[in-house]
């Protein structure tokens, strides 16, 4: 008898609902929220007040993609955190009303977590090649960047983290800065490609060990920008390739350096890129780049899996539900949350 996964991921401003059948796919549904890009950021009340009017129709289409009924599923995951906190109450509170009406398990994830066991999604008819355990993971998103061993499925250890901002966060201000609509990763992306990559050059943090720092490099932009500007105020208009290109190629090398590093340290030549900063195409060129040099076996996740989805959720929750771990309708959402699993 199939186990069938649905997952729930409403951590931030996309809700989403995916069905996971024995680790195979059967349906990825995600609802996005336009309203945000004329603020430039996420505004936490609309976004939860959206998920409130997503979350019903997206779940149920889900399940009509995924061909089975409501009775039919076997577990319900739901994200416990991080994320913000009135979003995270729509999709735990959802999950925990499905789960307790059918006498099914509840099961929480870790989002970041979740993002990493997207490497071992099955899509129907499409057999991927997993990485074999250990390897290493370099999560990248707007709110979080670590390199992390992961050891099993649910055996994951914290190498080194940000100290401060993350380098998606650098990403979004910086263009942000440059008057790049949200979300500015992307656009920064796009633009670079016309750009010089060595037309700037802007300082590297200084740090021992694996840890990142991408505030210094925020601040150091903004102070280049003012001064330049001073002398000619179109600076950033005729020069914003150049600038995507040039910051885009400082927070790659920043994060390939401590990649490398570790991979060094610990023996492990099994690397993986995850989280929404994956998608970035100078990152996943970088990463292949270096592992040819290096000896090394790369895993680049779908860019579609990059991004805030469902599928990371059911996925995660499926292993878990192998696993027995199951969690109590008591469990409650953190905005905040150590890397645990």
């Amino acid at each position: 008898m199939s186990v069938f996964i649905l997952g729930i991921e409403s951590s931030c401003d996309d809700t989403s609902a995916a069905v996971i059948a024995d680790g195979i796919i059967r349906s990825n549904v995600i609802a996005g929220q336009d309203v945000h890009r004329k603020y430039g950021g996420v505004v936490p009340e609309l976004a939860s007040r959206a998920h409130q009017q997503n979350i019903v129709p997206v779940v149920e289409l889900a399940l009509r993609e995924a061909g089975i009924t409501r009775d039919e599923v076997s577990a319900v995951g739901f994200t416990k955190g991080p994320g913000l906190m009135g979003s995270l109450l729509v999709g735990a509170s959802f999950a925990k009303g499905f789960a307790l009406a059918r006498n099914i398990p509840l099961i929480e994830v870790n989002h970041l977590h979740a993002h990493i066991l997207v490497h071992f999604i099955e899509e129907q008819g499409n057999k991927p090649t997993f990485p074999s355990f250990p390897f290493i993971c370099l999560l990248v998103s707007g709110g979080h960047t670590q390199l992390v061993m992961v050891r099993d499925h649910l055996d994951i250890e914290v190498l080194g983290q940000t100290i401060d901002d993350a380098a998606g966060e650098a990403f979004d201000k910086c263009a942000k800065i440059m008057g790049i609509p949200y979300p500015g990763g992307p656009g920064i992306d796009r633009n670079s490609k016309q750009g010089n990559p060595h037309a700037f050059r802007f300082p590297r943090p200084s740090l021992q060990g694996l840890d990142y720092s991408f505030s210094g490099l925020k601040t150091s932009f903004l102070y280049f920008l003012r001064d330049r500007q001073k002398n000619d105020p179109r600076f950033i208009e005729g020069n914003i390739n150049d600038l995507c290109a040039s910051l885009q190629f400082t927070i790659v090398e920043i994060l390939i350096a401590n990649l490398i590093m570790a991979s060094r340290q610990t023996g492990v030549k099994r690397i993986a890129l995850a989280g929404g900063v994956a998608a970035n195409s100078a990152l996943r060129e970088a990463v292949v780049e270096y592992g040819n040099k290096n000896g090394w076996e790369v895993f680049l996740p779908k860019p579609s899996y990059t991004t805030d989805n469902a599928a990371m959720i059911a996925i995660t929750a499926y292993f878990k539900y192998l696993n027995g771990d199951f969690s109590s309708h008591d469990s409650v959402p953190v905005a905040r949350v150590s890397f645990k699993t």
